[in-house]
């Protein structure tokens, strides 16, 4: 499977879960077929581009008193791939200590953690380095070594036990690596075995060898340690995502039926009312229109009219109250009029005023008129904001969801190529 294939898919997976950015990418950089990795890390000036000199044999990395790396550099030699970062203070909080903290928990197989003697005790920034470092190796398998460089810049041995033992106060347990490069060097061009095996580098480096040989199980271990992590992630997220999509669906359908339920007895309630109203009526009135006579005078007409429109207001009023109840107020701000007072969904769907009986009975007492007013009430009912809002979180749900099905379609294809 290709590379950009693989990669797609850690994007997929990347998308819901950013924090697993740095767990995909090691999944990637310590995929099977790339040579195990061995960086050294540490703060500036502390002997570590002397230190892989010295561990591969040859002059690769470029070697100064003043600040000299200040990026990753790597070699690659007899199947490892030996990796220089910045130093964790030669450009503090910018981009060398994102480098060195890239090759340390991204790139590498092995941390060597180098410190020198010199120094005395670890500082702060130190401390909590290979505390982290620690963590991760009894997480991950991932191995640190702790190399305490330049001993040979020491007073003498008792200087030397005085340090290490500062050092182990502030770690209880760790194992101190005591090597001297410039020691080292010298052994190796005047031939003398006891410089070399007081250099304390053949024993880092027959302990390396070791590490070395545990690299293939310790990256399968990772390996799977990710996967199932970032498996078990998914599938918690998927199940909480769906429990809450079901959730919405379920407040929508209730919600919508507990208005449905409600509003259907208020206006079969109101119906009633005014059916049983039209039905004492007697002559009807109101049809009779008025005479150019009757402008300023009382009428039965007039008297009925209002009679008609009282009773309709009462209706309209107990009506309003449930739908204000549910959030039904104001219409839809694209249905907006000029006359911000008919900006309403009780006058969108029932008018301003009704003054026949033949109207009232078409509204009130015709099963098909109580329908329309049920139908228009719920399109409006469902452009409330409430009702928006909730469909919104239901939208996001979904494609919550669906992003996490697809984070778990690409983690499937990671797997395979694990």
């Amino acid at each position: 499977m290709s590379s950009e294939i693989r990669e797609q898919a850690a994007r997929k997976v990347i998308e819901v879960l950013p924090h697993r950015a740095h767990d995909l990418a090691r999944l990637e950089a310590s995929r099977n077929g790339n040579p195990p990795v061995v960086t050294v890390i540490g703060k500036y000036n502390h002997g570590k581009s002397r230190l892989l000199n010295e561990l591969i044999g040859a002059e690769t990395f470029s070697v100064a008193d003043r600040r000299e790396t200040v990026r990753l550099s790597d070699t690659v030699h007899q199947g490892v791939r030996w990796l220089d970062a910045p130093g964790l203070d030669a450009d503090v909080g910018t981009e060398d200590d994102r480098h060195a903290l890239h090759a340390a928990w991204l790139a590498s197989d092995i941390r060597l953690f180098v410190h020198a003697a010199k120094e005395g005790e670890l500082d702060a920034k130190e401390l909590a380095l290979l505390a982290e470092l620690r963590a991760d190796g009894e997480r991950t398998q991932r191995q640190t070594f702790f190399v305490l460089s330049q001993i040979d810049q020491l007073a003498d041995e008792a200087e030397l036990h005085r340090v290490s033992d500062a050092i182990r106060a502030q770690v209880p347990d760790v194992m101190l690596n005591a090597v001297s490069s410039t020691r080292h060097r010298k052994g190796v061009e005047e031939g003398k075995n006891l410089l070399l095996e007081r250099s304390g580098m053949p024993a880092l480096r027959a302990a390396l060898d070791t590490a070395l040989s545990r690299v293939p199980h310790a990256r399968a271990y990772e390996t799977g340690l990710l996967l199932r992590e970032t498996n078990e992630e998914l599938h918690r997220l998927r199940a909480e995502n769906q429990q809450t999509l079901e959730g919405l669906r379920q407040t929508q359908k209730h919600q919508r039926q507990a208005f449905d339920d409600g509003l259907k007895a208020v206006i079969e309630k109101v119906s009633v009312d005014i059916e049983t109203m039209l039905n004492a009526l007697g002559a009807d009135h109101a049809i009779v229109p008025d005479t150019a006579k009757d402008a300023y005078g009382i009428t039965a007409g007039k008297r009925e009219r209002a009679h008609i429109q009282i009773a309709y207001s009462k209706a309209c009023i107990q009506i309003d109250g449930f739908l204000a109840g549910q959030g039904v107020i104001g219409l839809p701000r694209e249905q907006h009029t000029v006359a911000r007072s008919l900006n309403t969904v009780m006058i969108a769907v029932m008018g301003v005023s009704v003054k026949f009986r033949k109207d009232l009975r078409r509204m009130f007492c015709d099963a098909q008129g109580r329908e329309r007013m049920q139908q228009a009430f719920t399109h409006y009912y469902e452009l409330s904001d409430d009702r928006k809002a909730l469909a919104s979180q239901i939208a996001n749900a979904e494609a919550a969801l669906a992003s996490l099905q697809g984070a778990a379609v690409a983690m499937a294809t990671l797997e395979e190529t694990a």
